[in-house]
């Protein structure tokens, strides 16, 4: 490949790395670099670049943006209860079904390699995708709107994969947050100054703070109320993900009642989405922190009670708490069994954001009942995964790295 073929290959990766930290960006590409499904998590960007000179369908949903098997997982409702869900929505704007599908399709053959299993494993893998995709949309087409503003994908007896992610979900508290990002000095509780946090300067924290005024604005009353009983008592810089390195991103510890009482928000910066060049209506986002808030609000059957957004420094943030009661599956314990039984949960997950987004009937017209799509989309998962494995050489040799 020529080295003119190179830079275009990784321009759009470029491209969203400005207004990003430039210190960090090393650390971004380093974590890129660990794997082939590493790389495809950071590079939404090259994906979204790609998939907009495809055909498309014409038919318009509310698109995760970045549907991959690390975007999905469990997180505690209101009411305490523990659902599973697509929850990552920096890259979610309006725009193509099909480009959700197929970026969440090639992730299951990238995880599933990453986890040792064989090509036609991965493969299958991505059929029961489909498969499942095309059967609760069939279902959700037919459902009452209510009904379906109401679907939870929670607790089944007959479903060890997902109570597995639910029990690991339970661990992951405000107070174990407490235990393992703060230290105590004698009455007061500070952030740790160790990876992944930082601290950060008087101005900073002042600034964060101060923002989260316009940020309680943008709550329901109630959950605004709650808010104004807790108190800020120490912001941190924390480093976070993979794509999400080089955004500005704090973290907020809040007591309410007492010291163990402990509310952890994450003040998370928001760059346009990687689809926009590609979107007409992207043109007309004022605020992308907002874009991320409503996209997550409009997916999610139920959302976390605390998210909303603000603006300091000249840039959009998404507030949201950090971590609490969420788990996601680690790739690693993706085995043949576990690796279908997943597929099947991410088909019903997209196909209910979907589903809610857009005109059901017409999508599930469009998908049909056959095996048709199945196919379609394993043929072109297992092409374009090999486009990764292909970017992703080329990302290890490239300049890009060293910036």
């Amino acid at each position: 490949m020529k080295k003119s073929d190179e830079r275009n290959r990784l321009a759009p990766l470029s491209a969203v790395e400005r207004g990003r930290l430039v210190a960090l960006l090393p650390e971004k590409h380093k974590r890129m670099r660990q794997s082939a499904f590493a790389f495809f998590r950071g590079s939404a960007a090259v994906m979204a670049a790609d998939l907009a000179i495809q055909r498309r369908t014409g038919l318009i949903v509310q698109m995760c943006g970045d549907a991959h098997v690390r975007n999905l997982g469990a997180y505690e409702a209101l009411d305490g209860a523990l659902v599973f869900d697509l929850n990552d929505f920096d890259e979610t704007l309006r725009g193509p079904w099909e480009w959700d599908v197929k970026r969440l399709a090639t992730s299951l053959i990238l995880a599933g390699e990453e986890s040792g299993q064989s090509a036609s494993t991965c493969e299958k893998s991505v059929r029961r995708f489909v498969r499942a995709y095309r059967t609760y949309l069939m279902a959700f087409a037919t459902m009452r709107f209510a009904t379906l503003g109401r679907y939870l994908i929670t607790r089944r007896r007959d479903d060890p994969l997902l109570e597995e992610i639910f029990r690991e979900a339970q661990r992951v508290t405000p107070n174990r947050n407490l235990q393992k990002l703060t230290i105590r000095r004698g009455a007061h509780f500070r952030f740790r100054d160790q990876e992944p946090l930082a601290r950060v300067s008087s101005r900073v924290a002042a600034e964060v703070v101060t923002a989260l005024r316009a940020y309680a604005g943008t709550l329901a009353a109630s959950r605004a109320r709650t808010l104004a009983r807790y108190h800020p008592i120490d912001v941190a810089f924390k480093t976070v993900g993979t794509g999400s390195v080089g955004t500005r991103d704090y973290v907020v510890l809040l007591f309410g009642n007492g010291d163990q009482d402990p509310l952890f928000l994450q003040v998370k910066q928001e760059l346009a989405s990687c689809y926009a060049p590609y979107v007409k209506m992207a043109a007309s986002i004022g605020h992308e922190g907002q874009r991320v808030a409503e996209g997550q609000q409009l997916m999610q059957t139920l959302s976390d009670p605390f998210i909303g957004y603000t603006r300091f420094g000249g840039h959009d943030y998404l507030v949201r708490q950090l971590a609490d009661h969420k788990a996601a599956i680690d790739p690693a314990a993706l085995t043949r069994p576990t690796l279908s039984a997943y597929a099947r949960l991410c088909g019903e997950a997209l196909a209910k954001g979907h589903a809610r987004t857009g005109d059901a009937a017409t999508l599930a017209g469009y998908v049909g009942k056959s095996s048709v799509l199945d196919e379609a989309m394993a043929e072109f998962a297992t092409a374009y995964a090999e486009q990764v494995r292909s970017d992703y050489r080329l990302f290890k040799r490239s300049d890009l790295r060293k910036a």
